[in-house]
């Protein structure tokens, strides 16, 4: 990418732009290299094959780790690293991210997404929150949705906002959920 350069943002279809300048997105790939280091050296402990995919995505260092050969046994094989509902995932992305932080010195907002979990999950939050926009547009009521993690919020507020509402975010986490609100 070159300077002002407009990358996707975190949402599939979202609206706003974030325009990045050489220097951000110089250091934006350097955070993504040294956390492809990182989990290529996991990989090897592991034993598990995976390709590594190094983007800059919605102002963030993006690193997905995808099955290194078409077979069924390496997709298999990782989703151990994604767990029951992305746990392991969560946590392997903020190991990631110290990792990160030990080499630059600086908090990563890096995103990593394993066998495409973190994407399809994108995409079905996307649909449950144009459903609830939908849904409050006809009834002219807030919308109460289930407790969430912060990604997940983060995709059903650019989603939200984007159809044109508002919402907020309540609760203490891990209750934490949206309230999509009427126009």
């Amino acid at each position: 990418m070159t300077e002002g350069t407009t990358p996707a943002v975190d949402s599939p279809a979202a609206s706003r732009r974030i325009t990045l300048t050489a220097e951000e997105i110089s250091r934006l790939e350097q955070e993504g290299e040294i956390a492809a280091d990182y989990l290529e050296a996991l990989l090897d402990i592991a034993d598990l094959d995976g390709d590594i995919d190094m983007d800059v995505e919605g102002g963030r260092a993006s690193v997905s780790v995808i099955a290194g050969d078409e077979s069924e046994s390496s997709g298999a094989d990782l989703k151990r690293l994604v767990g029951r509902d992305g746990e392991v995932l969560e946590a392997l992305q903020e190991l990631t991210r110290l990792a990160v932080h030990r080499e630059t010195g600086e908090r990563s907002r890096l995103m990593l997404d394993v066998d495409g979990f973190r994407a399809a999950k994108r995409a079905n939050l996307a649909e449950i929150a144009t459903e609830a926009v939908v849904e409050v547009k006809a009834a002219g009521t807030s919308l109460k949705l289930k407790p969430m993690t912060p990604f997940e919020r983060k995709v059903v507020h650019d989603t939200v906002a984007e159809a044109g509402l508002r919402s907020e975010s309540e609760g203490e986490e891990p209750n934490r959920c949206v309230v999509v609100l009427p126009a």
